[in-house]
């Protein structure tokens, strides 16, 4: 078996890594020019489930790598006012259950850092400069993938992995494109300890906050901190400097038209007037932030999704299930799809499932655990930018009730964060190679 994958970003890297490690043909077709073109920049957050994927996907060495280059995960989750009054903070052993093991845990990880562990071992595998056009069939069962450049490849399978805008997606599943969710993001970052920039104070250097407000948007901030053994990364991973991440969330009408396109100093002019008369040192977070750090991103959504006849074409990740993110799941769940992808692909390899069938039950389940995500994220945008003056009190009274009283804490927040993480039936299972 020969597996094509199109896309070189996170989940096609997760599940090209999970199919060397099992032993099966694949390759990478990535339309950028070389590794370093893509920025990657800002932090994620790995939660249970990625990590879970990732040590199932990843050989031994790169899990470790991995495990030696995440951030400090501490610090929990804050719900803060827009004068820096803290409402409540979750605290980590809330959000998700304590285990010895290290692949139940949630890590905070710098994106470019993660790439290239992504990328590790993977020479000759990943084919850069390779942007698709299209796909055939073949009489004999096979898929061919025809690139903009001449060139073709033949397979016999086909995964879209090309994200957001995928070129798979179009032609396997046209009209299913993701749709505006009419929010609009506005990221940038600020050095944490570093002379330039903003000084971060107080709650805001550490874990992750939202910061709430009478007006229909909201900041999310988190920090990436380095371990402390951050000069021993293996093969030539590198880490950045410590930084706060700010998101800006807000109400698509709230801007003109192409303001995505806006340079760096007018969307950090922008972000600092949405935010005046806001606590000043939050005001300074926007104000005196580099304006090269800063970018503006509508928000997608996935469709709800129908039943459709499994073939030797699929899909994962954005090209599948675009969703804000507004619950830090985009990539949890790509690695999710990697994982159980890899373990159904290798299980058709050695002849254990039909190929029909191991791609029909990885897209059966990945229908239910992704749009289930997405679910979530949907409700927590809607949260964030719910402006009404009676739901605003409502909830700010209740975080104060959560942190005045530690059992209604963990019962109003036991199930926010763990429940897409849990794992599923097959998670449980030791896969192909693990």
């Amino acid at each position: 078996m020969r597996v094509l994958i199109i896309g070189g970003g996170l989940g096609g890297l997760c599940l090209a890594q999970g199919l060397v490690k099992a032993g099966v043909e694949v390759t990478v077709f990535e339309r950028d020019q070389s590794r370093s073109e893509r920025l990657d920049r800002y932090r994620l957050h790995v939660s249970p489930a990625g990590s879970r994927a990732l040590r199932a996907c990843l050989p031994d060495g790169a899990w470790q790598a991995f495990l030696l280059g995440v951030g400090v995960a501490e610090g929990g989750f804050g719900f803060l006012t827009e004068q820096l009054r803290t409402l409540v903070v979750v605290d980590d052993d809330i959000m998700y259950a304590p285990s010895p093991d290290p692949a139940e845990h949630a890590y905070p990880v710098d994106r470019r850092f993660l790439r290239e562990v992504l990328l590790s071992g993977l020479e000759g595998v990943v084919k850069f400069g390779r942007k698709l056009d299209r796909y055939t069939h073949g009489p004999d069962g096979t898929v061919t993938a025809h690139f903009a450049d001449g060139s073709r490849e033949r397979g016999d399978v086909l995964v879209g992995a090309d994200g957001v805008n995928s070129a798979v997606r179009r032609q396997y599943r046209p009209g299913t494109d993701p749709v505006p969710t009419g929010s609009l993001g506005l990221g940038w970052t600020v050095p944490l300890d570093g002379a330039a920039g903003p000084p971060v104070t107080g709650r805001l250097r550490t874990g992750m906050n939202m910061i709430m407000t009478a007006d229909p948007f909201f900041l999310f901030t988190s920090v990436f901190r380095r371990p402390a053994h951050n000069g021993q990364l293996p093969g030539g991973c590198t880490q950045p400097e410590d930084y706060l991440l700010c998101a800006l969330v807000t109400r698509r009408q709230a801007w003109p038209a192409g303001t995505e396109a806006l340079p760096g100093p007018q969307l950090r002019d922008a972000a600092a007037t949405m935010m005046a008369g806001w606590h000043p040192h939050l005001v300074r977070l926007a104000a005196r932030a580099d304006p090269a750090t800063f970018g503006a991103y509508p928000f997608t959504v996935a469709q709800p999704p129908g039943h459709w006849a499994p073939s030797t074409v699929t899909v994962l990740g954005d090209a599948v299930h675009a969703m804000p993110p507004a619950a830090g799941n985009g990539a949890n769940m790509a690695f999710r799809d990697a994982s159980l992808l890899h373990r159904n692909l290798a299980d058709a390899a050695r002849g254990a499932t039909p190929l029909l069938r191991a791609i029909g039950d990885y897209e059966t389940d990945m229908r239910d655990y992704a749009f289930s995500t997405i679910r979530t994220s949907m409700t927590n945008e809607r949260l964030g930018l719910n402006a009404n003056p009676i739901a605003q009190c409502g909830m700010r009274t209740w975080f104060r009730i959560c942190d005045a009283f530690p059992a209604a804490k963990r019962a109003g927040f036991g199930e926010s964060w763990a429940k897409d993480a849990r794992p599923r039936p097959w998670e449980l299972q030791p896969g192909e190679g693990d």
